[in-house]
């Protein structure tokens, strides 16, 4: 049976210890064999990882103490469409690139405007950097990576963009840039039921426009958000 909304693709890199980044100072990513087919007739392994290890999303609990827990968020708050902005240019000159209003108006210029409670997808390429020391960063290139910045994120509250249910998504380790660690994009993101979508995978697959994005992932108690499947539903056909 054809899907109705056309064809579906995986905004998420697969998990695996021996590829997967860790952001500095996060829980050990490994994998135990706790039952084999041999000896027990099936085949279980243990996972052990934070909540934030490889592709992920966050609930406002992550940055605020009384936010909204993964179990609390609604449906409706995991199903949102997506736009892409693609600075994979401006972040290739600048791995600290900080995403500026000009670049959100820009992209408005040539595809219209955002609509409200919107994901708004950062396109930086760090997606191709996966699996290899550049995506953290080397001693050469120190461990900066870029995000939005935090007049960028005003801009998009002020305006109602993000409105109550919308989310941040970029392919890094989540929306900040990596020299700020008060996190400034992520406090001001995480109020409401609003959420964000980090190290995404595939986006040259995602259209510019006309996509949604349906957050998968276990819905823990009290979690700060889950390591997760994002797909894109992408209605590309005529007609």
């Amino acid at each position: 049976m054809k899907a109705p909304f056309g064809r579906l693709v995986s905004l998420s890199h697969v998990h695996d210890p021996a590829t997967t980044p860790l952001f500095p100072g996060d829980p050990e990513f490994r994998t135990d064999i706790a039952a084999t087919v041999a000896n027990d007739g099936y085949y279980l392994r243990y996972i052990q990882q934070g909540e934030h290890t490889g592709t992920h999303w966050g609930a406002p609990i992550h940055f605020h103490a009384d936010g909204l827990a993964a179990d609390e968020l609604d449906i409706e708050d995991l199903l949102l469409p997506a736009v892409k902005i693609d600075v994979r240019d401006r972040c290739e000159r600048d791995r600290g690139y900080a995403i500026t209003v000009a670049d959100i108006e820009e992209w408005e210029t040539k595809h219209g405007r955002i609509a409200d409670g919107s994901a708004v997808i950062a396109w930086t390429g760090w997606d191709i950097k996966w699996g290899t020391p550049e995506f953290i960063g080397t001693t050469e290139t120190g461990a900066k990576q870029p995000g939005f910045a935090v007049a960028t994120m005003e801009w998009l509250l002020r305006t109602g963009r993000l409105g109550r249910r919308g989310a941040l998504g970029i392919d890094t380790f989540g929306p900040d840039l990596g020299s700020d660690d008060t996190y400034a994009v992520s406090k001001l993101l995480y109020r409401e039921h609003r959420i964000s979508l980090e190290c995404l995978a595939n986006l040259a697959a995602l259209p510019v426009t006309g996509a949604w994005v349906l957050v998968g992932g276990a819905l823990y108690r009290g979690g700060s958000g889950s390591p997760a499947t994002i797909f894109a539903l992408i209605n590309d056909t005529p007609g």
